[in-house]
C-alpha cells in the first residue's frame, strides 16, 4: 500500500535531472529479481521488492520477473495464474517440469502486477545429495543436514540456475539476461550460474551482512573493531560458517556488488572482503494528495484516536492535559540492543528529570510496539478501555436529557434553573461512573500479559529506571507487544494510522542497515530520531544541509561514547518537548517536503545504474561503461529552511525557534514561501568524493 504524502511545492519533478546515462535497450534484454520473499512475507525485503515493483515494470514492462519459492498459500491468496508472454520461458519451465520439478508462473497481485516465477522446494527435494555434492565439487562449500533453511536454498539456487541454462540455450545471444540476486538465500544460484558459465550478466545485493547480524546480536562493539574480527572463527563459533561462505561466494562471483547504504557497505567490505560497487537505497512508492495539507488534517484526526486510547489506559490517574501530550513511539523487531531500545529507556529516565525538574507542563506518553511472547490481553487493560466507553455513554445519557430541558425551556422564552435542569437520578448516574474510575493501582506498562515477564529486556529496564506510570512521571510508557492492527480491541488503529497520529518517530537504532520505519515517519510527515549508524541517517547526512531542521534528528552512535549518545538523545527529545504546537505544525510541513528524497522514481536509478555496469562486466562487445565514470545522480542536498536562523545552536540544533508561549504573531512564517525558496536552493548534483574543477582537495579530505 502506497504511503500518501501531499501535493508539495518543493516536488523534486524538473529538479533532480532526467538519467543521463544511454539507457537500455530493454526491449533487447530480460530482468530477473530472485529473492527468498518474492510473495513470502519475512522481513524487510520483502518491503523492497513488493514496492520497487511498480517503477521497474514502468521500466521493463513484459521482460521483467521475479523469482522465488513456491508456497502454496502465498501462491493461492496472492497471485493469479498465467501463461507467460515469452515461448522461451515456457520451454525453460518445461524442460524443469518434464524432469519433476514443479514451477509456477503468474502475475504478483501487487502495484505494478510483475510476473512470478516460483519453484516448488519440496518437488524438488529428492535431488539435494546430489546437489550438495555439486556444490562441493564447485566451491568446497559443504551444508550440514540439520540447517534447513541452507538446504532449502541450495535446492531452489539449482532450480534456479538450471532454469537459466536452459533459457539460455533457447534463446541464444539475444536477449542478453540480467540476474538480480538478493541476499545469502538466493546466493546459490548466482554461483552456480557463474560457475557453470551461463551467458548473463549477475548483481548481488546484501541488505545486511550475515555475521554482522549475530556479532550485533551478541553485543559486541562492532563498528570500532570492523578490522579486528578473525571472520571465519567467528562464523564458524555461531554455527553459521556455511551460510557465511555462500554469501560471500556470492558476492565475489557477481558482475556487480551491491548494498543499500553507505555504513553496510563499511561493514561489508571488511565482512565480505569486497566494496560495494553501487549503494543502492531504499525507497517507497510516495502518493500525492491533492490537497497540501491533507496530512495535517490526518494527523489530528488519529491523535484523537490515540488519545481515546490513553483517556482509557489511564483511567483513575488521568491527571495529565492531553492537549499537552506528545506521542512518541519506537517499532520494530524485537531486537532490544540493536533497534535502540536500552539507550532509549535511559534517555526517556532523564528527559523525565529534565521536565519535571523545569516545571514543564509537557507530558510525553511514549509507546513500545514491538512483538514479544504473550498469551493475551491484560485485564486491566480491557478493563480502562471498558471504563472510558461507559463514561463517554453516561455522559452522553445526561447530555441528551440535558439538551431536551434546555430546549424545551428556551422555546418557552425561559432561562432555565440550572439547579433543577438535572434531577437527583442524573447525580447519582455521574457520581456512580466517577466512583467506577476509581483505582488503586497504577496503569499497567504494558498491555499484554507477557510470558517472559520477569526476564523481558524492556521491563527490566523500566523496573531498574522506575517510570512505572506514577502520578509524578511526566514521561508515561506503554508497551504493546503485538503489531499494530485495525481489528484490535484494545487499540483499533492500522500501523500507518497510528504513525499519523504520533508527534514523534524514535529510532536510535545501533545495527540498522536502512530503516523503514524513520522513512515511513518522513513521508508521513512524522519528525523522527535515527542514528549515523543505520542506512537512513547517513543517507539524510549526505543528502541535507541541516536535517535537524527538517525533524530528521541524527544521534551520533559511531563517533561518540553511549554516555554521550545518551544525552544528545535526551537534548533532541526534550528540545522537541519545548516546542509550541504551531511550531510542531512548521517543523511537520518541512520533514514532509523531504519525501520525494524517498522515492523510488529517484532512488531507482541506482539500480539502474547497477544494471548496466553489470551487462558492461559480462557483455564488454556489446555494452559500453566508463568503469571510472562516477554516478551522477548522487549528493542532492536540501538547504536549510529559508525560515531557520542562520546563526547554528549547539543545544538547539536548529529546529524551529522555541517559545513556551503559545503567540501566532511571534514568528512570521509562510510555507509556501518557504517551500519555493528551499526548491530553488536544492543544489545541482555533485559526485560524493570528487573535487569541482578549480578547487583543490583540501588536506585530509578523501574521496569516496
Amino acid at each position: 500500500m502506497p504511503l500518501s504524502r501531499s501535493l508539495s511545492m518543493t516536488s523534486l519533478s524538473g529538479v533532480l535531472p532526467a538519467w543521463e546515462e544511454d539507457e537500455l535497450p530493454v526491449e533487447d534484454l530480460l530482468l530477473f529479481e530472485v529473492a527468498w520473499e518474492v510473495t513470502n512475507k519475512v522481513g524487510g525485503i520483502y518491503t523492497v521488492i513488493q514496492t520497487k515493483a511498480r517503477i521497474t515494470t514502468d521500466e521493463w514492462g513484459e521482460n521483467y520477473y521475479m523469482m522465488g519459492p513456491y508456497f502454496e498459500h502465498n501462491f493461492k491468496t496472492q497471485v493469479e495464474g498465467c501463461e507467460p508472454p515469452n515461448p522461451a520461458i515456457r520451454k525453460a519451465m518445461d524442460s524443469l517440469i518434464h524432469n519433476g520439478c514443479q514451477v509456477h508462473f503468474g502475475r504478483w497481485l501487487i502495484e505494478g502486477s510483475p510476473y512470478v516465477i516460483l519453484f516448488d522446494i519440496g518437488s524438488a527435494a529428492w535431488n539435494l545429495d546430489r546437489w550438495k555434492g555439486d556444490l562441493w565439487d564447485t566451491c568446497n562449500i559443504g551444508l550440514p543436514y540439520h540447517d534447513r533453511e541452507a538446504n532449502d536454498s541450495l535446492i531452489l539456487g539449482s532450480l534456479i540456475a538450471w532454469f537459466f541454462k536452459e533459457l539460455t540455450d533457447h534463446l541464444g545471444d539475444k536477449p542478453n539476461i540480467i540476474g538480480h540476486f538478493h541476499e545469502w538465500q538466493a546466493g546459490p544460484g548466482l554461483i552456480l550460474a557463474r560457475s557453470r558459465k551461463i551467458p548473463m550478466a549477475t548483481v548481488f545485493t546484501t541488505h545486511a551482512t550475515l555475521l554482522g547480524r549475530y556479532l550485533c546480536a551478541g553485543n559486541v562493539d562492532f563498528y570500532n573493531n570492523l578490522d579486528k574480527f578473525d571472520i571465519d572463527k567467528e562464523a564458524g563459533e555461531r554455527q553459521i560458517y556455511h551460510r557465511y561462505c555462500l554469501e560471500r561466494a556470492a558476492v565475489h562471483c557477481s558482475h556487480v556488488f551491491t548494498t543499500v547504504s553507505q555504513i553496510t557497505a563499511v561493514e561489508a567490505n571488511h565482512m565480505l572482503h569486497r566494496k560495494p560497487d553501487v549503494v543502492t537505497p531504499n525507497g517507497l512508492n510516495v502518493k500525492k494528495f491533492s490537497a497540501m495539507h491533507e496530512f495535517q488534517n490526518l494527523h489530528s484526526t488519529n491523535k484523537v484516536r490515540i488519545q481515546e486510547f490513553v483517556r482509557g489506559h489511564f483511567y483513575g490517574h488521568l491527571d495529565f492535559n492531553l492537549d499537552k501530550t506528545l506521542f512518541f513511539f519506537i517499532a520494530g523487531r524485537y531486537e532490544f540492543s540493536n533497534k535502540g531500545a536500552d539507550i532509549f529507556l535511559e534517555s526517556l529516565s532523564r528527559l523525565n528529570y529534565l521536565l519535571r525538574v523545569h516545571r514543564n507542563d509537557m507530558t510525553v506518553v511514549v509507546f513500545f510496539i514491538m512483538p514479544a511472547k504473550t498469551n493475551n490481553f491484560n485485564v486491566e487493560s480491557l478493563k480502562g478501555q471498558a471504563v472510558r466507553k461507559q463514561l463517554w455513554d453516561t455522559a452522553h445519557t445526561v447530555k441528551e436529557k440535558f439538551g431536551k430541558k434546555l430546549y424545551g425551556a428556551l422555546l418557552k422564552g425561559q432561562i432555565p434553573d440550572m439547579n433543577s435542569i438535572l434531577d437527583r437520578d442524573d447525580f447519582t448516574i455521574m457520581k456512580r461512573a466517577i466512583y467506577a474510575t476509581q483505582r488503586h493501582s497504577l496503569p499497567p506498562v504494558t498491555t499484554h500479559n507477557m510470558l517472559e515477564d520477569s526476564t523481558d529486556p524492556i521491563l527490566s529496564n523500566v523496573r531498574r529506571i522506575g517510570l512505572f506510570n506514577s502520578r509524578n512521571d511526566r514521561v508515561k510508557i506503554i508497551f504493546h507487544p503485538e503489531f499494530l492492527s485495525s481489528t484490535s480491541p484494545l487499540l483499533p488503529m492500522d500501523y500507518e494510522d497510528f504513525v499519523r497520529g504520533c508527534n514523534l518517530g524514535v529510532f536510535p537504532s545501533y545495527y540498522e542497515p536502512w530503516g523503514y520505519t524513520p522513512g515511513e515517519c518522513t513521508v508521513m510527515g512524522i519528525p523522527s530520531v535515527t542514528t549515523n549508524l543505520s542506512g537512513f541517517g547517513c543517507f539524510m547526512e549526505e543528502h541535507i544541509s541541516d536535517p535537524a531542521a527538517y525533524g530528521i534528528y541524527i544521534v551520533d552512535r559511531r563517533f561518540r561514547a553511549p554516555e554521550e549518545s545518551c544525552n544528545q538523545l535526551t537534548q533532541f527529545m526534550f528540545s522537541f518537548c519545548q516546542q509550541s504546537r504551531r511550531q510542531r505544525i512548521i517543523q511537520r510541513n518541512r520533514t514532509e517536503r523531504l519525501s520525494d528524497l524517498l522515492d523510488w522514481r529517484y532512488l531507482g536509478r541506482f539500480y539502474i545504474h547497477a544494471r548496466h555496469l553489470a551487462l558492461s562486466r559480462a557483455f564488454p562487445d556489446k555494452f559500453k561503461m566508463d568503469p571510472m565514470a562516477p554516478l551522477r545522480t548522487e549528493g542532492f542536498r536540501y538547504p536549510r529552511p529559508y525560515s531557520v536562523p542562520p546563526s547554528p545552536s549547539a543545544s538547539l540544533h536548529s529546529t524551529p525557534h522555541h517559545s513556551d508561549v503559545e503567540d501566532e504573531d511571534d514568528e512570521p512564517y509562510d510555507e509556501d514561501e518557504e517551500a519555493e525558496r528551499d526548491r530553488l536552493n536544492i543544489k545541482p548534483p555533485f559526485v560524493l568524493g570528487a573535487v569541482p574543477e578549480g578547487k583543490k582537495k583540501q588536506p585530509g579530505e578523501s574521496g569516496n
